[in-house]
């Protein structure tokens, strides 16, 4: 095994050691609210609101699940939030309109700017960006590999995607995709990654290794315009929010054959699953709402209200 395999591994197995209780909170992006609304993702209550800042959209968990990061786009930051007290602990500057972002297994955040054409490694113990990364035009989704090897950034305007080294912090390869592509989401070895894109209305599969695309499909739900996707544990399903169209669509995660839908709220945009793959929740834009859906029947059974225009969800379970 390589030498930095063995430094990730290591990293990894220490962050899993130090993990903090579960709150079990779900923690809601609100675009135009500036807000993050705080779920009891056990009861389906809201516990709080945090004003967080101007226009936050991309959400995430540190590795040790301590730490909410939120990308305030018009505030050219990210805020630092403790999972545990909800108190805000400071905000990174990661360059100008971060969207969203990935946590890479070494704590380290990959963040998408999307006026700049390029995506700025930051430490966030620190506030020091690392490295910079040019990219297409309009970066946006951001993925770091399981094994923390390669970081995945898909550009709107570019129709691509790029595999970024993260031993050298270059873009080893450029990969076409459809139109505007929205979403990324790897398996749990990091060989494979699926893309979603927006006006092509399709999900291809990438080979990592090959640098290629391997498989992809076109999605046949009417106004369906995709973003995000979610594996399930077993990673048999993926599942896909379809922004206009209301839906999420499920597939064999294989082949890529569209098994069945869910209503969820209107515009459906980010997703989370639970770590045991049991349900699945969706930010519903226009609706204002957070829909929860059981996974075993394919079905949601609570609506739960937020601020105006849910955007990102991260989950602490």
């Amino acid at each position: 095994m390589k030498l930095k395999q063995l430094l990730l591994s290591s990293l990894i197995f220490v962050s899993a050691s130090v993990w903090a209780d579960p709150t079990y909170r779900l923690f809601v992006t609100n675009e135009k609210s500036d807000s993050v609304s705080v779920i009891d993702s056990r009861t389906g209550e809201l516990e709080t609101t945090i004003d967080i800042g101007k226009r936050p959209r991309g959400i995430g968990l540190s590795p040790d699940q301590k730490t909410l990061y939120v990308a305030i786009s018009e505030e050219n930051a990210i805020a630092m939030v403790d999972v545990a007290t909800l108190e805000i602990l400071g905000k990174l500057q990661p360059g100008d309109d971060p969207e969203t972002f990935s946590v890479h297994p070494d704590g380290n955040l990959y963040v998408s700017n999307e006026d700049d054409a390029k995506v700025s490694v930051i430490d966030p113990k620190t506030n020091e960006i690392l490295h910079e990364i040019r990219v297409g035009i309009e970066p946006e989704p951001v993925a770091a590999s399981p094994n923390g090897e390669v970081v995945l950034v898909a550009s709107e305007s570019t129709n691509m995607v790029h595999i970024i080294d993260t031993e050298t912090h270059k873009v080893v390869a450029n990969i076409l995709v459809g139109a505007r592509p929205r979403g990324l989401v790897f398996n749990s070895t990091g060989s494979l990654a699926y893309v979603s894109s927006e006006i092509a209305n399709e999900v291809a599969i990438i080979d990592i290794e090959k640098r290629e695309v391997i498989k992809t499909v076109s999605i046949d739900i009417d106004k369906s315009k995709p973003m995000a996707m979610v594996l399930s544990p077993d990673e048999k399903t993926l599942y896909l929010t379809t922004g206009r169209a209301s839906k999420v669509a499920v597939f064999d995660a294989k082949t890529l054959e569209l098994l069945s839908t869910i209503d969820v709220g209107k515009r459906v945009w980010g997703a989370v699953l639970s770590r045991d793959g049991s349900t699945l929740y969706t930010a519903n834009g226009v609706s204002h709402t957070v829909s929860v859906v059981d996974t075993a029947s394919n079905k949601s059974t609570m609506e739960i209200e937020v601020g105006k225009f849910p955007w990102g969800l991260a989950l602490d379970d």
